[in-house]
């Protein structure tokens, strides 16, 4: 976290905790589905960080709306709004969002549309899209060697639990990276400790089961809406073949009408019922 927050100039971290945020109850049946860090920088800032597996949501007006309720949450009677302190957003994806841009990491601030001043600090979002950051390091174009933060990320994408891999080319990188960078040896280290308890863990499983099984269930939903389409494509197209065939019977119909056949000989010849040869004939009369 203090990595990202020197992108930007921000104070290093005090203190980190676990924080059940409903917000009001993202699922009614799931009563740990927004288990987020609660992060606060020595200028009392606040820092509200989020990962997510999918992108399912409307991730940034998603990102707004909790900022929202971490900016105001504070906010008492007899509260000066000076007193309001700034919130960050940390967002963490595993997924790409901004097809603008190759960057792993972007940030973003309110600045005037013209001459691009900052109309306050209260407000910073940061966006950190996994696969961009494997995607460089895999290039070439990233170098955890002099970047800590690509070290830190490097090694929150080790393990991708939701498509079954396991980046082990990245392990051994930085293990090597460790043996002169301490924090990191002592993450390293200390694995089992940093590792979830049985309780969390499940809590976890539940939670990627869900995720996985709304992601199945879109899946067949837009399947089963591209069947729909081919079928209805086919079934267009045949019915569009059958009234071509029985535009052509009728033109053939009216020609044998014209040169004085009975009735029962072009429906024999034809296949069309006798009353649209009756209705035929009346029209060749006209």
């Amino acid at each position: 976290m203090n990595a990202i927050l020197r992108k930007t100039g921000r104070k290093q971290i005090k203190d980190i905790s676990f924080a059940n945020t409903e917000s009001g109850g993202e699922y009614a049946d799931d009563k740990q589905s927004r288990l987020d860090l609660l992060v606060v920088t020595i200028d009392d800032e606040w820092i509200n960080v989020e990962i997510q597996f999918t992108n399912q949501y409307d991730m940034i007006k998603r990102s707004l709306y909790y900022w929202s309720g971490a900016y105001r949450g504070p906010f008492k009677r007899s509260m000066a709004y000076k007193q309001l302190r700034p919130v960050i957003a940390v967002n963490i994806l595993n997924f790409n969002l901004f097809q603008q841009t190759e960057r792993f990491h972007t940030t973003y601030h309110l600045y005037e549309d013209e001459e691009r001043f900052q109309l306050t600090d209260v407000m910073e979002f940061h966006f950190i899209e996994m696969p961009k950051l494997i995607k460089d390091w895999k290039e070439d174009r990233l170098n955890p060697w002099n970047n800590t933060l690509a070290r830190w990320l490097l090694m929150l994408g080790l393990v991708d639990t939701k498509n079954s891999k396991i980046y082990h080319d990245i392990y051994r990188e930085l293990e090597v990276i460790s043996m002169k960078d301490k924090s990191l040896r002592d993450a390293f280290q200390h694995w089992e400790e940093l590792s979830m308890s049985q309780e969390q863990y499940l809590a976890y499983e539940s939670r990627l089961k869900r995720v996985m099984d709304e992601e199945a269930a879109q899946r067949e939903a837009e399947l089963r809406a591209q069947e729909a389409e081919r079928e209805g494509r086919e079934k267009g197209i045949k019915e569009g073949r059958e009234e071509g065939d029985k535009k052509a019977r009728e033109a053939v119909a009216k020609r044998l009408l014209a040169n004085g056949e009975e009735i029962d000989f072009v429906v024999e010849t034809t296949e069309l019922s006798k009353e649209r040869v009756i209705e035929l004939q009346q029209e060749v009369q006209n």
